[in-house]
Order: C-alpha cells, then sequence, then structure tokens
C-alpha cells in the first residue's frame, strides 16, 4: 500500500547501494521512525543552522540515575517530538534504568497521525557513571 503522504526520504544513516550507486530511502512508516532516531540522537545547538533542533536529553548526560533525572528525560523528549516530529502523536514514554544504572531504555509509543497505526521505538541514553 503507497503512502507518500507519510514521506521518502534518505535513509539513515546514509549508505549507498553497491549495485546501482543509489541512496538507500526511508519511505512511510520507516521515514517517520528514522525522524524520531534523529531527533533524539541530536543535541540541541549541534546544528549549525537550526540550534533549536534536537532534544535536551543530552544536557542531562551526567545526571545521577534517578527517578527525577527519568522524568526529565521523558519530558525532554515529549517536548521534541512535540515540536520536530508532526506526524505522530506521542502516546507514552516510559524510562528505565538497565542493570548496571548507565543506561537509560527509553520506550517510545507512539501513533502515526495519518494512518493510526501505533509503533514503538526504544532508545538507549547513556549516562555518565555518577555517584550520590
Amino acid at each position: 500500500m503507497s503512502k507518500p503522504f507519510l514521506g521518502v526520504g534518505w535513509g539513515f544513516p546514509i549508505q549507498v547501494d553497491q549495485v546501482n550507486g543509489l541512496f538507500h530511502t526511508a519511505e512511510y512508516e520507516e521515514s517517520v521512525r528514522q525522524s524520531i532516531w534523529i531527533i533524539l540522537g541530536t543535541a540541541k545547538g549541534e546544528r549549525v543552522m537550526r540550534p533549536d533542533f534536537g532534544c535536551g536529553i543530552y544536557d542531562l548526560v551526567f545526571e545521577i540515575n534517578s527517578a527525577s533525572t527519568a522524568g526529565r528525560v521523558a519530558q525532554a523528549i515529549r517536548q521534541a517530538l512535540l515540536l520536530f516530529e508532526p506526524r505522530v502523536d506521542v502516546l507514552d514514554i516510559e524510562v528505565q534504568a538497565s542493570e548496571g544504572g548507565e543506561v537509560l531504555l527509553i520506550s517510545i509509543d507512539y501513533e502515526v497521525r495519518a494512518t493510526n497505526n501505533a509503533f514503538n521505538l526504544v532508545y538507549p541514553f547513556y549516562l555518565d557513571r555518577s555517584t550520590a
């Protein structure tokens, strides 16, 4: 089923097909998923021409792994997706610490607005090992 209204663009990471020399593309829901991944992977101020683009979670990289930090991470993600990915509605964001406590596993449940299809993306966020 064709869904051109969701968009088609270069895939992430950028790769060239060895057979025909064309760039790999991301289409439709995959394009949306990759867009979310790019937003989460970009720190605010990282892009020269768009200093506001990205997610504020990288301001929290040296925070202590606590419930407060998890809440701040979830809020930063919700705000970034609201601003930079209008094709989705965020249903839920759950932040859990890994066993070692150095990684926050961020689970994002979202729905693509145009198709009402629900998806889940898990993003690992690495904290510096801090002690209280």
